[in-house]
């Protein structure tokens, strides 16, 4: 069983300013606070290729779980990356990010698609509130709002 989850975001600034962004690994840890706290993200950017293992913890208490990122695709040109990902319950995990000029701004397109067996419409849930609560600081961190 799979679902999927599509999200839309709008910021006023360039693509090229949000890309920066959601392609660095210290902003991802900033974004999912306090949701998700990881142990051993990569240093930099997001790159295609990169295989790596983390340890997770919801809501930063909980235990941590290993979960596995595969970053299978990273255009900057085209501002995009695709990430296969699975651990802590999760069979598959396929995040798919897409940034494009719109207006004076840019908008973020994200669509995951989830598999965790009978599971799949919790972690869709769970997805949906974690990728929508990354939106405000997100916007802190691109100098759009000020932190609370």
């Amino acid at each position: 069983m799979t679902k999927t989850v599509n999200l839309s975001h709008w910021y006023d600034v360039p693509p090229a300013k949000l890309w920066d962004v959601v392609t660095d690994y210290d902003a991802l840890a900033e974004v999912c606070q306090p949701l998700l706290a990881f142990e051993g993200l990569p240093e930099g950017r997001v790159r295609e290729g990169q295989d790596f293992t983390v340890k997770v913890r919801l809501f930063g208490r909980l235990p941590a779980q290993d979960y596995r990122m595969r970053v299978v695709r990273c255009d900057d040109e085209a501002m995009q990356f695709e990430s296969d990902e699975v651990g802590a319950g999760v069979k598959t995990w396929q995040h798919r990010l897409n940034i494009t000029p719109e207006g004076s701004g840019s908008r973020l397109d994200e669509n995951i698609t989830i598999d965790a067996g009978v599971l799949t419409p919790l972690f869709a849930l769970w997805a949906r509130k974690l990728y929508s609560h990354r939106d405000g600081p997100r916007r802190v961190l691109l100098g759009l709002d000020k932190k609370e």
